[in-house]
């Protein structure tokens, strides 16, 4: 694998500052991109959607193109390419298991995506397990269990640990808690620390949804102590289809191939009855090939590497400095703007990832995304994310003429906060993003939220441009 290369709007209302000095931050592929906007003219693109896929990382690229001239068969080839091919994937292996920080014996499975990962360990749970799950999450992370009790959205961090506290209590046998490290609406960091924690005094193992987490924070699997960690590529600056399962081997070794191909088994053979309903296969016990039948995408673990590789050297200081950074001069400028209300679940000076969600009064979230596009060269997210239960509770804690006494307390109208006897049924809930639908995306007909995200890339004139667009929308009538 090759080595990766090594004047601000008065509508903001925090002074801009340089980050600290040190490595230099990686560049973005698109960084120069223009688009057309209403007018007939070219604007620079200012993308403030990374929460949905982020730019690709030069180095990442860089590392792509410098395995394609070699790109061969992986695990079966005796020549020089397929060799290469097969290292070079290997070794991506680890580097996301050292990204991770992951202990030693912890299998790596690459996948398509989060979502990917996350029905894979569904489908590798033990027979008769309970998952325990708050309404808060991805649709990703809500709807792949068999048996689930669901957890109300909490008041505050705590009560989301004394509910899981409460919820795996009463269950029997076998159990999973699974959440989310941040969250893809409102960016609000969860305490996963303490979560894991009351998850092993009852016996029970924890999954950890930390797509929206890795590309702004680092994390540790082993000191946090968490059984199964899931992310994306494709949200890491690496757009080339490649996710990750992270965690313990012994249920995935015990379970039934997640596909059933090549690359799985050690041998197949034709049954000794002489019958034919079946065949005699020895599966691999390795859960890293068990799971993995077929020929993998080796560009997209290459990219994924490259990407883990790249922000390791970087240094998460920076990387965490700017984003604050432009994340407070983004807050700051949404706040001074009269009708647009950012959407939060817990005190707005919880910590947080740059993913900010918020409603503009008198438009809808569709309305406001596509004027952004059209007019300004912006480009951000509208609907409610693939995570429709926890949009609606949001939309409706902070719905002034609902609550015109709380409209800037969301936790006055939560309650049962633990539901054991509700349990998931087979909610076929979809987020089909239609461009000729004015409500976002959503088939249910109801109110969605604008979503802007920021990473490595994001500049204070993307930021300042966004509060100021908004500021003449908001002031239309």
């Amino acid at each position: 694998m090759a080595a990766p290369p090594a004047a601000p709007s008065p509508a903001a209302a925090v002074p801009a500052t340089r980050a600290p000095e040190g490595r230099r931050i990686p560049a973005v592929l698109g960084a120069d991109l223009e688009v057309p906007v209403r007018g007939g003219r070219l604007a620079p693109y200012a993308n403030l959607d990374y929460a949905a896929s982020a730019p690709c990382l030069e180095p990442v690229s860089a590392a792509v193109a410098a395995a394609l001239p070699a790109y061969s068969s992986v695990h079966r080839g005796a020549g020089y390419a397929s060799q290469l091919t097969t290292a070079r994937y290997e070794r991506a292996r680890h580097t996301v298991r050292a990204f991770a920080k992951a202990r030693p014996d912890d299998a790596v499975v690459f996948t398509r995506n989060t979502t990917d990962a996350t029905n894979l360990l569904a489908r590798c749970l033990p027979e008769g397990t309970t998952v325990v799950v708050f309404d808060t999450e991805h649709h990703a992370s809500l709807l792949p269990w068999r048996h689930a009790v669901r957890l109300a959205p909490p008041a505050f961090p705590g009560e989301a640990v004394r509910a899981a506290d409460r919820a795996l209590a009463e269950i029997e046998g076998p159990k999973l808690l699974v959440v989310t490290a941040a969250s893809n609406v409102t960016g609000e960091l969860w305490p996963i620390a303490a979560l894991a924690h009351i998850a092993h005094r009852h016996g029970a193992r924890v999954l950890v949804d930390a797509a929206q987490l890795v590309p702004h924070r680092p994390i540790n699997l082993t000191a946090l102590d968490l059984d199964y960690v899931v992310f994306s590529g494709h949200k890491l600056y690496a757009p080339f289809g490649t996710g990750a399962l992270i965690g313990r081997p012994d249920w995935l070794s015990g379970a039934e191939p997640y596909l059933r191909g090549g690359g799985a088994v050690r041998a197949v053979n034709a049954p000794q009855t002489g019958g034919t309903d079946g065949w005699e296969v020895d599966w691999h016990d390795d859960p890293e090939a068990r799971h993995e039948a077929g020929t993998p995408n080796v560009l997209g673990a290459v990219a994924l590497a490259a990407a883990c590789d790249a922000l390791t050297a970087t240094g998460w200081t920076a990387l965490i400095h700017e984003e604050e950074r432009l994340l407070a001069r983004l807050r700051a400028g949404l706040a001074g703007i009269e009708g647009v209300r950012e959407l939060s679940l817990w005190d707005p000076a919880h910590p947080r990832v740059g993913i900010v969600s918020f409603t503009v009064a008198g438009r809808t979230a569709r309305e406001v995304a596509e004027i952004l596009s059209a007019e300004y060269g912006i480009g951000v997210r509208d609907g409610k994310f693939c995570a429709h239960p926890f949009v609606r509770h949001l939309l409706d804690a902070h719905r002034p003429e609902a609550h015109p006494q709380n409209a800037h307390r969301p936790d006055t109208h939560l309650q049962n906060a633990h539901r054991p006897d509700t349990h998931l049924q087979n909610t076929h809930v979809q987020d089909t993003h239609r461009p000729d639908t004015a409500d976002g995306g959503c088939d249910d007909g109801t109110a969605s939220a604008v979503r802007a995200s920021i990473g490595i890339g994001t500049t204070d004139e993307h930021v300042d441009r966004l509060v100021s667009a908004l500021r003449e929308i908001a002031a239309r009538r």
